[in-house]
């Protein structure tokens, strides 16, 4: 119990950098310097200020110095991160490919807040992620589908290679035939990442739940928001869902699939 709790606290410590992440990334700015900041009064958050999600209702949402509203966004990003980091070792037990599972898990979160606000997954985190997964599954991780075998370098090649050539097939095809561009750059590599770290399967698997929650949600939007049809909805969230369910019950769902 007290490892969990250690891990919670570690957790929403590293949730707190993941909103700097979130906010400096797109922004081209230094995710190191200068220190935390009030979006609105640029005053330098002290310590005792910065207690991931504590502070945030101790402080009853609100800067300390001019007042101004601090965004809920906070608190939550730095208690989903604990809440995964938790899952990953309470699903897969202490271990290297927790480790990265956890590191897979805070990245997954940084690319759904960032394509939520600016339709962008950064390079910054995919292209990175590509080669480390390449390392890692073919190193230390196991199928998440088949956990008594590794995945191997060459699942974890084929995986990193489905998911950028069927990603890319799909946009090519959207510019040529449709005219429009149907899917970003950024979702090509994020899939290849994907792959990379979680095998071919989890690709199929990804692909197929992040279209049917984008789907669900789009159409959610048109009836009970008057959204228009082809209205840009970022697909990197749903693609990110996906992930985290192929990692965490893709052998669950692969045996309700074939018995």
């Amino acid at each position: 119990m007290f490892f969990y709790l250690i891990l919670f606290v570690f957790g929403a410590v590293i949730g707190s950098f993941l909103n700097v992440c979130i906010y400096r990334i797109p922004r081209n700015r230094s995710i190191i310097w200068p220190s935390s900041r009030c979006p609105s009064c640029n005053n330098p958050i002290k310590s005792y200020d910065n207690i991931p999600i504590f502070s945030y209702f101790l402080l009853r949402g609100r800067c300390r110095f001019c007042k101004g509203k601090i965004s809920g966004r906070y608190p939550l990003v730095e208690a989903l991160n604990a809440f995964f980091w938790l899952l990953v070792f309470w699903r897969f037990g202490p271990g290297w490919n927790s480790a990265i599972y956890a590191m897979l898990c805070s990245a997954m979160i940084v690319i759904t807040f960032i394509d939520y606000d600016f339709q962008i997954i950064p390079d910054r985190i995919t292209l990175p992620g590509i080669p480390l997964g390449l390392v890692a599954g073919s190193f230390f991780l196991p199928d998440p589908f088949l956990r008594a075998t590794d995945l191997g370098y060459m699942a974890s090649l084929i995986g990193a290679g489905s998911g950028f050539l069927f990603f890319y097939l799909i946009a090519f095809l959207s510019l040529k035939i449709l005219k429009k561009e149907g899917m970003g750059g950024g979702d090509i590599k994020l899939m290849a990442m994907t792959g990379a770290f979680l095998g071919w399967k989890a690709v199929i698997l990804t692909t197929f739940l992040g279209s049917l929650f984008g789907s669900i949600i789009g159409i959610g939007l048109m009836v009970f928001k008057g959204r228009q049809k082809g209205s840009l909805i970022p697909f990197g969230p749903f693609l990110a869902a996906g992930a985290l369910i192929s990692l965490f019950f893709g052998q669950e769902i692969l045996k309700w699939y074939l018995y």
